[in-house]
């Protein structure tokens, strides 16, 4: 009897850490901006052996503000735009406010699908998140988390203690957070 290998996986909130954030949601293709060093970044990933799967929230949907297609639309674009380096994309299209689901962080469901598909090996894996919502459901399922700070006045307005508590690492971007997984796991 064969038993499968696990794979080592990185877990990608989307809005802040791949794309920048907008605070009325990143969903229209002229103002969907990709961070710089992206694609640098998830090329080093790849290189490493990691699998890169991205892990989002998108309640615009439950919202009325955006649709599917739209979302869709910015998933073309951030495939493109990254060569196509992003394995796949599990996104929860809820809002408690209009329907309650555990995919939605900061619960699991949508978490531990990706995990069960990949068969991810949960000491070899991280999650990447610049929010809480993103790190929860990480810490509790036992994968390693990253904190990416948001912007400099979260940086002005949050001491690196604080900030820490929420995640087990701290970095400013992406690319940060790939030398930080690369530095722990030499």
């Amino acid at each position: 009897m064969s038993t499968t290998q696990k794979s080592a996986c990185i877990f990608l909130d989307r809005d802040g850490v791949l794309n920048r954030d907008r605070v009325n949601y990143a969903y229209e293709l002229e103002n969907f901006r990709i961070l710089p060093n992206v694609p640098a970044a998830l090329r080093t990933l790849r290189n490493a052996g990691f699998r890169r799967v991205v892990i989002t929230n998108q309640s615009g949907i439950a919202k009325g503000i955006y649709t599917r297609q739209h979302m869709q639309t910015c998933h073309d674009f951030l495939q493109m735009t990254t060569g196509h380096l992003i394995e796949k994309i599990y996104y929860a299209p809820y809002h408690p406010s209009v329907t309650e689901s555990l995919t939605r962080k900061p619960d699991s469901l949508m978490l531990e699908k990706a995990i069960a598909r990949f068969n991810a090996d949960i000491g070899k894996s991280w999650m990447i998140g610049d929010a809480e919502r993103d790190l929860i459901p990480a810490q509790k399922l036992g994968l390693q988390t990253i904190r990416v700070i948001r912007d400099s006045e979260e940086r002005k307005s949050e001491t690196r203690d604080k900030i820490e508590t929420i995640g087990q690492h701290v970095a400013q971007n992406l690319p940060e957070a790939v030398n930080i997984i690369l530095n722990q796991i030499r």
